[in-house]
């Protein structure tokens, strides 16, 4: 706790992201307008006192959009994240723990994967499917999980050489306890930082795809869909871009903060 206090840039990391989830939790509050309301007689309005952001090219409230967009990013955010998880650890737990031909085969498995790269594989596998926001979160899935099973295997194979799990096995503790009770949480905070860092680039790359037409689809207010939509207006109306633009760029660097102060936190701890 002491070093967040001292560690400026996780601290406005914090801010940001505690002010973007507060954002998503409250958006049917803090949202002016019907995110999803067209009004044709409104089209492209400037900024006003009833549209605080002005309109979009079919009279939507831009704030309103950006308000539920925020909620529709993170939510696809920590969707991905999460699925990537509940791969990558297990298959890097089980590729530290049991090594030899187990290890060596997962290995191979991941060194094919990581062989192409994870975007646009990910946009390939996108394309096949169908262009959809359950296509790209299966697409990522399918593929981001490598690069983290390789990183947590190296975790595992740091905790598996200390004594006290020598001394678990030794005693006859079953491997699914070892792994579970002793590795795994041992394991939690390297695999937090890991996340934490993973964050903001997952959430570019979600809008960046959905930007490109391969994930979340109009009318649904999203980051990358907003950018998309603004794309024509690009020359007579660049605030449509800028806007959006803006809110993934601060939360990108909100999730860095935060991924870059946990790393060099742990860093510390370990020179400690």
């Amino acid at each position: 706790m002491s070093g967040i206090k001292n560690n400026y840039g996780i601290r406005l990391g914090l801010v940001i992201v505690l002010a973007y989830g507060l954002i998503a939790l409250f958006a049917p509050w803090l949202a002016p307008a019907d995110p999803l309301h067209v009004q044709m007689s409104h089209k492209l309005e400037l900024p006003s006192w009833s549209y605080p952001l002005g309109t979009d090219h079919l009279g939507r409230c831009v704030l309103s959009r950006l308000i539920y967009g925020t909620r529709t990013s993170l939510l696809y955010t920590l969707a991905v994240l999460a699925s990537v998880f509940a791969i990558s650890i297990p298959v890097g737990l089980i590729a530290g723990y049991a090594g030899g031909r187990i290890d060596q085969a997962i290995m191979r498995l991941i060194d094919v994967l990581l062989a192409f790269p994870s975007l646009i594989l990910s946009l390939a596998i996108t394309a096949m499917l169908g262009p959809s926001m359950p296509n790209l979160l299966l697409s990522f899935a399918a593929v981001w999980w490598a690069g983290y099973a390789r990183v947590i295997r190296s975790v595992v194979l740091q905790i598996r050489s200390r004594d006290y799990i020598q001394a678990a096995i030794a005693s006859g503790s079953s491997h699914g306890t070892i792994m579970v009770r002793h590795i795994l949480r041992n394991a939690a905070r390297p695999i937090l930082v890991l996340a934490s860092v993973e964050v903001g680039t997952i959430l570019l790359a979600i809008a960046g795809l959905s930007f490109l037409g391969l994930g979340a689809q109009p009318p649904v207010p999203e980051w990358g869909v907003m950018l998309s939509d603004s794309r024509p207006y690009m020359q007579t109306e660049p605030r449509l871009l800028l806007y959006p633009g803006i809110a993934i760029m601060i939360a990108v660097l909100g999730f860095n903060l935060v991924g870059e102060g946990l790393r060099e936190q742990r860093k510390d701890a370990r020179a400690a």
